[in-house]
């Protein structure tokens, strides 16, 4: 009924371990106190060692409403996996605007991961005069490949 050769269960095998090993970094969702986020990064959620991937997160307030970079005193910081609470970032990039179809004005950054691993991006803020949201934290782990 069934013929299979020996190359072709190795090939079902190698692709299924391909997908089983495959992380899923495509937008992570995180929250810390009253403020979510979701991370995007380009190109297809990914990122690969030595090419410029483009990070954004779109932060919105309990009940969805959008928080806007200009609303937050955002920082972006990229630390190896595994780290301390003491270790200081790899890198720290800066964030600009970003607008997509969706989402205006969030905070994103062009991020250049040095080497394939896992890292982590540390995303801060606090509100500017106006803006009403607690300080936040929010943590993503991101799997950088070849």
């Amino acid at each position: 009924m069934f013929n299979f050769t020996l190359e072709k269960n190795l090939g079902w095998l190698l692709l299924i371990s391909v997908l089983i090993a495959t992380p899923a970094n495509a937008h992570t969702e995180k929250v810390s106190k009253d403020v979510g986020g979701m991370l995007h990064i380009e190109p297809n959620d990914n990122p690969q060692a030595g090419k410029t991937a483009h990070a954004w997160i779109v932060l919105t307030r309990k009940g969805g409403r959008l928080i806007p970079l200009t609303q937050c005193n955002c920082q972006l910081a990229v630390y190896p996996q595994p780290h301390s609470e003491t270790d200081t970032p790899l890198l720290k990039p800066s964030l600009h605007n970003v607008s997509t179809k969706q989402y205006k004005n969030i905070p994103g950054a062009e991020i250049v991961f040095p080497k394939v691993g896992a890292y982590e991006l540390e995303l801060s803020g606090t509100p500017k005069s106006g803006a009403s949201f607690k300080p936040f934290v929010l943590s993503y782990t991101v799997t950088v490949g070849s």
